[in-house]
């Protein structure tokens, strides 16, 4: 059986480790001065070493030559599954006995902070007076989760993510070491799909060089399509068009790629990739990161991704648009009610319309999802107004208050009171206001609010209502 690249060409000694040369060299300086601390912790993403420069340290300490070969002085614990009080008591009592060969006793601990409140306590006394011939040495990738009576008690070492030049430059020497053809087009994707993890990395090129034979090249477009990504003349095309509003061709790229089997939550970790790249040459699309990154938690991924890309679609630039550009937030139903809800929304004026019968949410987004792309419906205040005492109680009892107008592309709307308009402004409200209006078929409007009664539309009133100092206009049916 062939090991896995991974593996083979893991790091032996504290000069190979790539990419963490701020802790590498700090390290192998204390090991020559003898300053040896009794506990260690190394915290960072996954796959850029933690483990590995443990296991190096380990036996640098001790002055034995790094293997594959266990140690009885070199013991490993993995948190996860040995977490409990019971077996950190059963770590204090073996830690007092003395090494068997080597210098010192060294513990691994990974993923400490999978250990439980209780072995944390038990394991704070020995890790502060340990005894002479042990040190420990604790790896997590969520270091916030230790309690910081444990972190006080080491000296730690926070490791980076693995750049993506470090990245390409050591996957390009494994694949010449092993014989493997790939270009530099593929080389790149590689590293930017191992997201800062060599072992991430390194393992999908070994998956890759098992497609081809030797005399085959792995090329970008083999990995875009053993990894279901989306060609990247498609995310180019899908970023113009947002920039260029046109909806109808994002929605035509949007549904070809879906069609294709590419999901949602990868198209939207590819357009962030290529926005972050792009963002010196094009700021302006900076407003969508923070929607692309909503994409992921959405249990519609790709219905979530239509939603964000169509509302920077339509926005215009101006300052009232911004919170369009913003992320579509999920937001529950269960919100707390800011008030008891009134049970019947009474606007200023009748509308124009009689209230539809709303479908389903997944059924509006569907429908503008599908394809031929369909006309956006017009303003119906009724309907906006049911939809969110439907779905969003709380949102409802503030809008229901509200009086509304349409000019050209902005729906204003008067709050009658400053309390009013600032719940609408929230961070919470302002989003969720775009997203009822996308799922009503909405989606040409700018949402701006007043903290004002609507204007009588009547000049004498106006008139009247100036004098008196404000009014609101009542339409009497006879």
């Amino acid at each position: 059986m062939s090991k896995a690249l991974y593996r083979k060409y893991r790091s032996k000694s504290l000069s190979e480790v790539i990419g963490q040369s701020h802790i590498t060299d700090i390290l192998a300086r204390a090991i020559t001065s003898g300053r040896v601390s009794h506990a260690y912790l190394l915290t960072g993403p996954r796959g850029v070493g933690k483990t590995s420069v443990a296991r190096i340290l380990a036996h640098e300490i001790n002055g034995l030559a790094y293997d594959d070969s266990t140690h009885l002085d070199i013991i490993e614990i993995d948190a996860a599954s040995n977490n409990g009080v019971e077996d950190v008591r059963d770590l204090r009592e073996k830690v007092q006995i003395a090494p068997t060969s080597a210098k010192r006793k060294i513990y691994i601990i990974d993923e400490v902070h999978m250990l439980s409140k209780a072995a944390f306590n038990a394991l704070l006394k020995t890790l502060e007076e340990p005894p002479e011939h042990v040190v420990f040495i604790l790896a997590t990738t969520n270091v916030e989760k230790l309690p910081a009576t444990i972190i006080s008690r080491t000296q730690r070492f926070s490791f980076r993510p693995i750049t993506t030049t470090d990245a390409v430059k050591h996957l390009g020497n494994i694949a010449q070491a092993e014989g493997i053809k790939i270009n530099d087009d593929a080389l790149q994707l590689i590293a930017e799909r191992g997201d800062g993890s060599f072992r991430d990395s390194i393992s999908l090129l070994d998956q890759l060089s098992s497609l081809v034979d030797d005399q085959q090249t792995v090329t970008a477009e083999l990995i875009e399509n053993t990894l279901g990504l989306t060609p990247a003349h498609t995310i180019d095309n899908i970023l113009a068009a947002v920039e260029a509003r046109d909806l109808g061709r994002l929605i035509k790229l949007l549904n070809t790629a879906y069609d294709e089997g590419v999901s949602g939550t990868l198209l939207a970790s590819q357009l962030t990739s290529a926005i972050v790249k792009s963002l010196a040459q094009k700021p302006q699309l900076l407003p969508l990161l923070d929607g692309l990154m909503d994409v992921a938690k959405s249990p519609q991924p790709e219905l979530k991704l239509i939603s964000v890309l169509g509302i920077s679609t339509n926005a215009k630039p101006s300052v009232k648009t911004v919170a369009l550009a913003a992320p579509v937030h999920e937001v529950s139903a269960s919100i707390a009610e800011l008030e008891r809800p009134v049970p019947k929304a009474k606007p200023v004026t009748k509308p124009a319309t009689k209230p539809a019968t709303q479908p389903s949410a997944p059924a509006v987004a569907l429908a503008a999802a599908t394809k031929p792309l369909g006309e956006a419906k017009p303003f119906d205040w009724a309907a906006l107004i049911e939809y969110t005492r439907t779905h969003y109680v709380a949102l409802y009892s503030v809008l229901s208050k509200c009086s509304y107008e349409i000019t050209g592309d902005r729906l204003i709307l008067y709050t009658n009171s400053h309390f009013y308009k600032k719940k609408l402004d929230d961070s919470k409200y302002s989003p969720l206001i775009s997203k009822c209006l996308q799922e009503i078929g909405v989606f040409n409007l700018n949402v701006e609010t007043i903290p004002t009664a609507m204007p009588p539309k009547d000049g004498a009133a106006a008139t009247i209502a100036a004098i008196m100092g404000g009014g609101e206009e009542i339409v009497l049916e006879t």
